[in-house]
């Protein structure tokens, strides 16, 4: 069974008309097997290594790192893991050793209950985390979305993450925006808290055109 720990909330808020304050999400899971989703900024360095010895845990005991796509707000600390598996997007590596793998066509299992599943939008690399365990005696799914979902406010105001996104791929994350809403039931977001998937958040989702 897994726990999945919040290390630090992400943000981001627009400064002035070309400039923008943001920093990830960066999430630990717990389990047989120890993952790293998100990197956070090279400025971050000191705060995550902190985060991790709360813990009780070294950055060489890192398993896996997962960065849902190459933006240097979600990579800046990967050098820190040296003994991981790095998946960033669709790109899986060790060392100088990459592996070839189709997350088009098959998702990536990195332990029971724990897969790697591609979600093309904000950028045409983006992945999502799929976590299955249990909470209070129920099977709970977490979905680590990056920038798929900007924030929980980018639901019922979609403009959010349009704003941010690749224009030419916004049919498909509103595609994957509505596969990852309909399978979790809890969502963390690539600048924002997690929050609880609710009946209604499916249904403003499911609503919502892409044009």
């Amino acid at each position: 069974m897994y726990e999945v720990i919040v290390l630090f909330n992400g943000y981001s808020k627009k400064l002035n008309e070309t400039t923008m304050d943001a920093n990830c999400t960066c999430t630990l899971i717990k389990g047989p097997k120890l993952i790293i989703v998100d990197t956070m900024t090279a400025w971050d360095r000191d705060k995550l290594l902190s985060a991790l010895m709360q813990h009780n845990i070294m950055p060489t005991d890192i398993d896996y790192v997962v960065c849902t796509h190459g933006h240097p707000d979600h990579t800046g600390n990967n050098n820190l893991f040296t003994n991981a598996e790095h998946i960033v997007g669709l790109s899986v590596h060790r060392g100088t050793i990459f592996f070839e793998k189709n997350f088009m066509s098959e998702d990536y299992k990195l332990c029971p209950g724990v897969k790697v599943v591609a979600t093309p939008g904000h950028t045409a690399e983006d992945v999502t985390v799929l976590v299955e365990t249990m909470k209070d005696g129920e099977k709970i799914c977490y979905a680590i979305t990056g920038d798929l979902f900007e924030k929980e406010e980018d639901i019922s105001s979609p403009h959010i993450w349009k704003a941010l996104g690749a224009p030419e791929l916004l049919d498909s994350q509103y595609m994957m925006r509505q596969f990852i809403i309909n399978l979790a039931d809890f969502i963390i977001p690539g600048h924002g808290p997690m929050f609880r998937v609710t009946d209604n958040m499916r249904e403003i989702i499911n609503s919502q055109l892409s044009r």
